[in-house]
């Protein structure tokens, strides 16, 4: 098993920045591709970005330019810095993750953690 723990979600202005941390913990052989989704309200999950095992990054259109999506492979940790953050970034925020296990790669989902941007 592999639990993913998420932190730095919380409330902040329009324009103002948050940067989240997810921890990956657990049976793991090798972390592959790491990721950031979101569902607000009444919507479906998105991607927001993903960042493979050798850092190469994809982004969602609503947030290039503004959010970087980053990782540090010797603590199996991924973060997203996101910066000049609009209402409409309001979401519970995702950390995702495959892991290379025994039984062959196994995808996991953090709990979630809520950011909230004020106009």
């Amino acid at each position: 098993q592999v639990q993913l723990v998420e932190s730095g979600g919380g409330l902040v202005q329009a324009g103002g920045s948050l940067r989240l941390s997810c921890a990956a913990s657990g049976s793991i052989f090798i972390i592959n591709g790491m990721g950031w989704y979101r569902q607000a309200p009444g919507k479906q999950r998105e991607l927001v970005a993903r960042i493979t095992s050798r850092s190469r990054t994809n982004y969602a259109d609503s947030v290039k330019g503004r959010f970087t999506i980053s990782r540090d492979n010797a603590k199996n940790t991924v973060y997203l810095q996101m910066n000049s953050l609009k209402p409409e970034d309001t979401a519970v925020y995702y950390c995702n993750a495959d892991a290379l296990q025994a039984t062959g790669i196994v995808n996991y989902w953090g709990q979630g953690t809520q950011v909230t941007v004020s106009s």
